[in-house]
């Protein structure tokens, strides 16, 4: 059984964007701005880090459900940090509060859910549902 995580724990990343974690790198009539697809994987790696110092051996936590806002654009150079924050646990799925923001504003916000799986059970449970050749 992991350790409880108590309300409040928070986990940080940060990232340069790169021409790479832009629209354009995805289809060129896009703008050269921070797609919502890594802003999202942001956010996921702030959630993971704030979950991650509480798992036991063999465990680690997955994402659960995703519900954001992107509310602004930045181009390539911003710094772009994100925070979660663990809000509350119903027994089995931990919702985080997270956010991003750059130099100048918040950029995205909203609420992720995570779950703490062991992986060995997590691993077979999906060879098992796995169709035979």
């Amino acid at each position: 059984m992991p350790k409880p995580i108590p309300i409040g724990t928070r986990g940080e990343a940060r990232e340069t964007v790169e021409f790479k974690h832009t629209l354009t790198s995805h289809h060129e009539m896009l703008p050269p701005v921070y797609s919502t697809p890594d802003m999202v994987r942001l956010m996921e790696t702030a959630a993971f880090r704030a979950m991650h110092a509480f798992c036991e051996q063999g465990e680690l936590t997955v994402g659960t459900h995703i519900n954001i806002e992107h509310r602004a654009a930045s181009g390539i150079g911003a710094e772009m940090v994100a925070e979660a924050i663990v809000e509350s646990f119903d027994g089995r799925f931990y919702t985080l509060r997270v956010s991003v923001r750059d130099e100048e504003r918040e950029v995205g916000r909203g609420t992720v859910g995570r779950a703490i799986i062991n992986v060995n059970q997590f691993m077979e449970k999906l060879r098992a549902a796995r169709p035979a050749d």
